[in-house]
């Protein structure tokens, strides 16, 4: 049967597709059901040792990270340009380049987020070409849809029983979507002191939420031996080879949003690391497969001040990053203090001239109300550091005269209300507090009154 790409006008796709192979039981070596030749498994990004697709995510022989090989050779002579454009908005479009077989029958309609030119903003941090990729329109509201509609297509490829992860907020309601989505049961793993809005994103979508009173790294060391213990796809850790395998497309839309060509700059949040990672590795692919031209990029990453191992090495010159224990900031899902791909992420932006910017909490809150002020996008506190870093990546002079820069918005500002208000006089829902007034008498006279004190 033909696959048939639908997509529909609400967030759930259902697509016409060939029964899915039966799968092998799950084990910590189950292979994928239906390996195209186009996916050729895992290796070691250390010490280059090969293993099967599977729930896997370090290397047996270096304890090394495992990421996906595929054979660029003959992806080349399946897609092009044309093959892509024809099809659907979605990350499936993008089909011949994921660790999948097939688009799968069922999932959330994710990717195709505009890339829009901010100019008033651009001018405001001193950059000539500014576009802004705001991924504050996935289904649930950030990027990481993108990454776990890979991890829940394999999950019902290899008949996992659950979806699950360890979450700074994010990824708990992508988790959880995506899981109510296609049937799963999700489990929601997250420090206790998570912003509230955060973890009823997750509840709404039917996910059990448990909080433990610790940090990130914490949890997320719960989450490893569980995943041992339950078989379930824990997306972040037992999939996550194959996971983050889904934030390539960003750098895909990037180039296809440009005209099939790569920006100067990138400015990228760090968390994990991850997304960085894959945004050089998705550029270097399409200039592989040749559907865009090679061509240098510098990377720009962004860390919060209060949790910055990548930025602080970088800034220092050292060698390996310095894990931070006590995360202190409001940028809570960019609050991982020894980040997976820490080390990886700061030689890649050592190699292509780029920087990692520290940045202070009153200096994100300040960059989220100037993009919701100037170009009607509101992010969450990932986006305030990104945009933050831009600017000072131009002061450092990482960004040029004449540069084209694109900077990442992860996920939407309604995730982390309180935080615009940091640096504010005024508290939150109080007169005086950006462009809140008071409470008035409900006439006429009484508003005209107030605009005439004002003028």
């Amino acid at each position: 049967m033909t696959t048939t790409l639908v997509q529909t006008a609400g967030t759930l796709v259902d697509h016409s597709a060939e029964p899915p192979t039966e799968p092998p039981a799950h084990s910590s070596a189950v292979s994928s059901p239906a390996t195209s030749s186009r996916v050729l498994g895992l290796i070691c990004r250390s010490c280059r040792l090969e293993q099967p697709l599977g729930l896997r995510y370090v290397c047996p022989h270096c304890f090394g990270p495992l990421q996906v090989r595929y054979d660029l050779k003959l992806i080349a002579g399946l897609v092009d340009r044309s093959v892509i454009e024809s099809r659907p908005p979605g990350i499936w479009r993008y089909l011949e380049l994921l660790p999948v077989e097939r688009v799968p029958r069922r999932s959330l309609a994710v990717g195709s987020t505009p890339l829009i030119a901010a100019e008033r903003l651009g001018a405001s941090l001193g950059i000539d070409r500014l576009w802004l990729k705001d991924d504050t329109r996935n289904p649930s509201l950030s990027f990481k849809d993108r990454a776990v509609a890979i991890a829940a297509a394999l999950a019902m490829d290899w008949e996992l029983p659950a979806l699950a992860c360890a979450s700074t907020g994010n990824l708990a309601a992508a988790t959880a979507a995506a899981a109510a989505a296609v049937g799963l049961p999700a489990y929601v793993f997250i420090p206790a002191d998570l912003e509230r809005a955060k973890i009823e994103h997750a509840l709404a979508y039917g996910a059990t939420v448990v909080p433990l009173d610790g940090t990130y790294d914490d949890v997320n060391r719960v989450c490893i031996e569980l995943a041992d213990e339950t078989g379930w796809g824990f997306v972040n850790i037992n999939l996550r080879p194959l996971y983050t395998e889904g934030s390539r497309t960003v750098a895909f839309e990037i180039a296809e949003g440009l005209g099939w060509r790569s920006p100067d700059v990138v400015v990228v949040p760090i968390g994990s690391g991850a997304l960085l990672g894959k945004l050089v590795q998705g550029f270097d692919e399409l200039a592989t497969v040749g559907l865009i031209a090679r061509r240098p990029i510098r990377f720009v990453g962004a860390q919060a001040a209060g949790c910055a191992p990548v930025a602080d090495a970088w800034s220092t010159g050292a060698a390996e990053m310095v894990p931070v224990r006590r995360p202190n900031t409001i940028v809570r899902s960019l609050a991982i203090g020894s980040p997976a791909d820490g080390s990886h992420v700061l030689r890649l932006v050592r190699e292509c001239g780029g920087s990692v910017e520290a940045i202070a909490d009153a200096n994100t809150a300040a960059a989220i109300r100037d993009v919701a002020a100037l170009e009607g996008i509101y992010p969450e506190t990932a986006g305030g550091v990104t945009l933050a870093a831009a600017r000072a990546a131009r002061e450092r002079g990482i960004i040029r005269d004449g540069d084209e820069v694109v900077a990442l918005l992860t996920g939407n500002g309604l995730k982390t209300p309180d935080a615009r208000h940091v640096g504010l006089r005024a508290g939150p829902g109080e007169p005086g507090e950006g462009g809140l007034a008071p409470v008035l008498p409900a006439t006429f006279d009484a508003v005209e009154s107030w605009l005439e004190g004002r003028s």
